[in-house]
């Protein structure tokens, strides 16, 4: 079981999306939309380590295997 986050932790909107390197609109339609995850502390969102984490996974662009070039015919 892991501990919980130290609010000390948390990040806001504009630095998360900063962080991330996306828009700040981006980033809370993912939250509303999309299902990126979060944390909502009154009327903000709040975003631990592990969620920027999360967020970063749900959008890592994975290595295709490489294609095999054919023999050319001589």
């Amino acid at each position: 079981m892991s501990a919980a986050p130290v609010v000390e932790d948390f990040t806001t909107v504009a630095e998360t999306a900063r962080r991330l390197g996306i828009g700040a609109r981006r980033l809370r339609d993912g939250v509303n939309h999309h299902g990126f995850p979060a944390h909502r502390m009154g009327r903000r969102l709040r975003f631990s380590p592990q969620d920027r984490a999360e967020i970063a996974e749900m959008h890592r662009i994975h290595a295709r295997p490489a294609r095999r070039l054919r023999a050319r015919a001589a």
